[in-house]
């Protein structure tokens, strides 16, 4: 069964390193959370707010091993009321896990996104 689980986590600076820092932690914690196996993810969509643009998020994953893991990045909307500093991802994963198993993960001040999410797994 396929299944999206979403993440967001937010950064201090439009910085290199401080970018595939984040992105790693993120992924990182949404595979542990998960339980996942990286042969269990059929793709992942990156995207980040319009005023992060040193570095792309998808290469942050492949520093880590996400090398053959389909990956796509794309620019948030720019909206006035947005969070800012923020990369965001959705992993399409294969999983026996139904809807109400999967942990998503917001890190930083990302957990305004939704914080019916982000309380369920303080």
């Amino acid at each position: 069964m396929l299944q999206g689980i979403r993440g967001a986590i937010t950064v201090t600076e439009n910085n290199k390193e401080i970018i595939f820092l984040a992105v790693q932690e993120l992924l990182k914690e949404l595979v542990t959370k998960n339980n996942l196996d990286l042969k269990d993810i059929g793709a992942a969509i990156f995207s980040a707010t319009p005023d992060l643009n040193a570095a792309f998020p998808a290469a942050a994953a492949r520093k880590i091993g996400w090398e053959l893991v389909p990956l796509f990045g794309t620019q948030e909307l720019d909206v006035e009321t947005g969070l800012d500093k923020c990369i965001r991802v959705l992993l399409l994963v294969n999983t026996e896990k139904q809807q109400n198993e999967i942990v998503h993960v917001y890190l930083g001040e990302s957990n305004c996104l939704r914080p019916d999410l982000a309380q369920k797994i303080l």
